[in-house]
């Protein structure tokens, strides 16, 4: 897509995306700032964070790149003051940022739980809190919240990650049911496997890429800027009756549980 598409009614709007710097956050503030929003670009990656948000103004698109740890308290609300000096009253929050601390249950570190469970959820909350202060005394705005299809499928030897990402479906819904009667609205967007700087080491090991693609329903991986349409989607007025729902990217992945059942004469057909 070039140039600014109005047709989701976004042109105008203010913007926060946590995770800006790379993978899917950077691709969700392109799609946001090609819609007309003015982005607010927040990482904890503050060179890489600056490099972006050059190139943004370079576009003629209006970013502002804001340093900010969502695990410290006081660093997400020093970014909320800079962005409201800066860009004004965020109307729309994006929620990304988060790490990966892989481990089995038996024996994963506490502290490695604990640093995901921050950052993962208790991160979302720190920024919908600070950013959506201004959303509830306007009496509109839209939270989107990424999560992912490990949300609902557990996966082994990652730790909190599940279950931070069930938590962060759990909080959307929770936050719709808060603040819908005042005005904003909060869903979740979850992709299934995107190819992103986090999981690049994966897609090196031989093998991997030919495999994942062929578990896909619409054999292929999916791009950053697949899980950004969705979150534009929920960020724009075309959604402004649903609050409170989730949006799976997975290229159908999620609906391939029965290809794993043997079901003799069934096969082929």
């Amino acid at each position: 897509m070039t140039g600014t598409d109005n047709w989701l009614g976004l042109e105008g709007k203010t913007a926060v995306v946590t995770g800006a710097a790379s993978g899917m956050g950077k691709a969700i503030a392109e799609e946001l700032a090609r819609c007309g929003v003015q982005v607010a670009l927040l990482d904890v990656n503050e060179d890489n964070l600056q490099k972006v948000a050059a190139a943004f103004n370079d576009r003629g698109e209006r970013a502002v790149a804001v340093a900010c740890d969502v695990s410290t308290d006081n660093s997400v609300k020093a970014a909320a003051d800079t962005v409201a000096k800066s860009l004004g009253a965020c109307e729309i929050l994006v929620n990304n940022a988060g790490i990966l601390r892989p481990g089995a249950l038996e024996d994963v570190s506490i502290a490695d739980w604990d640093a995901m469970m921050n950052i993962n959820v208790t991160g979302y909350l720190r920024c919908a809190q600070a950013f959506g202060k201004a959303m509830l005394q306007a009496g509109k705005g839209s939270v989107v919240h990424v999560a992912s299809i490990a949300a609902s499928e557990p996966q082994a030897a990652s730790g909190a990650y599940s279950a931070g990402k069930a938590a962060v479906a759990m909080l959307s819904r929770q936050l719709a049911f808060e603040w819908g009667p005042r005005g904003v609205r909060s869903n979740v967007v979850s992709p299934g496997l995107v190819r992103t700087p986090l999981s690049e080491a994966f897609y090196q090991a031989p093998g991997v890429l030919e495999a994942r693609e062929a578990a896909m329903p619409l054999k292929r991986i999916a791009r950053p800027e697949d899980i950004a349409e969705a979150v534009a989607y929920f960020a724009s007025e075309r959604s402004s009756f649903v609050t409170g729902q989730e949006i799976v990217v997975d290229g159908g992945f999620a609906q391939t549980l029965m290809s794993h059942v043997p079901r003799p004469g069934f096969e082929g057909k």
